[in-house]
């Protein structure tokens, strides 16, 4: 009896049931969710957020990290983008580059007899099969997550701090043999650096799949524990069934008081409250209604039918939505301060062990080898229990971003074979400032190709083949007055990754300057060791560099500096024109 009331009643009271039918009586079933969340009715727009829970010390702190439908700024498809008065300067940007790559092919031909020499081509095609074929083991290796994320589900070993320690030393171990390898292949340094790259990605990969189903499994005992104890600090009020028709008579009572009519006003605090979208209405109801509320809207939603019949006043959620997130225990509205208490942490926990829909992924239903490899392909760093998908795989979108891949990369070979590699000075003979004119703007030119090679056509390509439905990226870095506001955005994957698994968990330990300093001195050294591999020098310039954001992030919040953002605009791309060129030069020449 006792397990079965653990998923009983969470009753509605007729107020509650009517705010709900009024919603769900006015779905419009031919529309779908709007995009910044809401659900169409026609008497307007509904917008139910989330309950706001609190921190249990049971509970690690996490950052918050939100995946929801939204396309990248560049992307053909994407309405805001194509509105932009500014859309014009995309176009011009690549007739332009267009242009100019033809004219370096015209002038190649008229002074050597070819478009290109080639002869970068051979050195990055060295030992191609080896590389392809190495890849693929790097990426099967990552395949033993799933039976170590299964062991620590079945409770065998804990993971903390036993498999945390077997993660750390599972991961330094590939690392290790993929740097290693490089060497012993003395691979140039195309070869070198994607090996390098990609086994940090798949390392990532790894690191957040594994330590987010150790923190469930740790979340799974806790809430086991605490049910445990719930049920025994229930026999000093009459047992687990008196505890419950305390509550329930608590619960019922309140719902008579709110259902009084009131010769007052209050205004609610609405302090910490997020905002609606414009134009949009806020009421304030209780949590448990805007659990039940989302959840029959995006039934009603899913299955097209605006007759959608409202629940009675005594039905579970549990048999509203079978497969739903689970509601609050029925024993929070317990008149015991302890047992209430206690039912909210539980229910909190158990929440957590749910992904927050449509599908509604209970732990450890996740932990697949299927599931696993359509999260390998997800172009993301940070793991879910779910992510917003897709409804379908649009060839034609795919065939586009494949095509703007070569396409992009054959006018990338070009101005790294024609404009860099050449002025590439390989004696420190040469003019320091001649060589940082030189190198400056085919740098950049080379930054933003490759940029836009790897977020906007491969990660767009293969979030289109994996059904991933949010596609940002990276956001407007280009507009960036800072270099913590550009770190924010020119790299999301990275950067979320680094929030969540760096940052976040580094303030449980020490303060959040440090753990700053920490996640920036972190960044610096996997910076450097690449260039080390790379270049197979230490000469820590970029490690430097790096490090020198730091004191340059607080005097970017400088209220002097923050008002005038065209200037912190203007020293943004000027240090990043001058970085480039700077760091080819340090590591190549000296």
């Amino acid at each position: 009896m006792a397990d079965a009331a653990v998923a009983s009643q969470v009753e509605l009271s007729a107020k509650e049931e009517k705010v709900l039918a009024h919603a769900q009586e006015s779905l419009r079933p031919e529309s779908g969710r709007t995009a910044s969340g809401g659900f169409k009715t026609k008497d307007g727009t509904f917008y139910v957020s989330k309950p706001f829970t609190t921190q249990s010390p049971r509970r690690k702190r996490k950052a918050v990290i939100t995946f929801v439908p939204r396309k990248s700024t560049f992307d053909t498809t994407n309405e805001s983008s194509t509105a932009n008065e500014f859309r014009g300067f995309f176009s011009l940007f690549w007739i332009s580059i267009f242009i100019f790559t033809v004219r370096t092919y015209v002038r190649s031909i008229e002074t050597h007899g070819a478009p290109l020499n080639l002869r970068f081509a051979s050195m990055f095609s060295q030992d191609a099969i080896t590389l392809a074929l190495s890849d693929a083991v790097l990426v099967l290796s990552t395949g033993i997550c799933v039976p170590f994320a299964k062991v620590i589900a079945k409770g065998w070993i804990n993971y903390y701090w036993t498999g945390l320690a077997i993660q750390h030393i599972w991961q330094t171990f590939v690392l290790a043999v993929a740097v290693k390898w490089t060497f012993d292949r003395q691979w140039p340094w195309v070869q070198s650096g994607f090996l390098t790259l990609h086994t940090l990605v798949m390392i990532m990969k790894m690191h957040s799949y594994m330590t987010v189903n150790g923190y469930l499994s740790y979340l799974n005992s806790q809430s086991q524990l605490l049910l445990d104890e719930l049920k025994e600090i229930t026999s000093r009020v009459g047992g687990w069934d008196v505890a419950l028709a305390q509550a329930k008579a608590r619960r019922d009572a309140d719902a008579a008081k709110e259902d009084e009519p009131s010769t007052g006003s209050s205004t609610p605090d609405l302090r910490g409250v997020p905002g609606t979208p414009d134009g949009a209405q806020r009421e304030v109801i209780d949590a448990s209604v805007a659990s039940v509320l989302r959840k029959r809207l995006v039934a009603a939603q899913k299955s097209g039918n605006a007759e959608v019949v409202p629940a009675a006043p005594a039905q579970t959620i549990a048999e509203a939505l079978p497969m739903g997130k689970p509601g609050p225990h029925p024993l929070v509205d317990h008149p015991d301060a302890e047992i209430a208490s206690l039912a909210r942490e539980y229910s909190e926990i158990e929440a957590e062990l749910v992904s927050s829909g449509p599908e509604y992924v209970h732990w450890p239903e996740n932990i697949t080898f299927k599931k696993f490899a359509v999260y390998q392909l997800i172009p993301t760093l940070v793991y879910e229990l779910e992510y917003p998908r897709t409804d379908k795989i649009r060839p034609l979108y795919v065939f586009e971003k494949t095509v703007a891949t070569f396409g992009t990369f054959a006018l990338l070979y070009t101005i790294t074979e024609s404009f860099i590699l050449p002025m590439t000075p390989r004696a420190s003979g040469q003019s320091f400032a001649r060589s940082l004119l030189d190198l400056a703007l085919p740098f950049m030119i080379a930054y933003l190709l490759l940029f836009y090679i790897i977020f906007e056509c491969i990660c767009n390509g293969f979030a289109e083949l994996s059904y991933f439905a949010d596609r940002q990226f990276y956001e407007d870095w280009w507009n960036s007055t800072s270099w913590d506001e550009f770190s924010r955005k020119w790299n999301k994957p990275v950067h979320t990754f680094l929030l969540r698994h760096v940052y976040a968990e580094s303030t449980y330990r020490v303060s959040r300057t440090s753990a700053l300093f920490f996640t920036f001195l972190l960044s610096a050294a996997v910076h450097e060791m690449v260039m080390a591999i790379v270049t197979q020098k230490i000469r820590m310039y970029l490690f430097t560099l790096q490090l020198i954001q730091i004191p340059l992030i607080y005097v970017g919040r400088l209220p002097v500096i923050k008002r005038n953002k065209l200037l912190g605009n203007i020293v943004f791309w000027l240090g990043l024109y001058a970085g480039f060129p700077l760091l080819c030069v340090g590591y190549v020449t000296y």
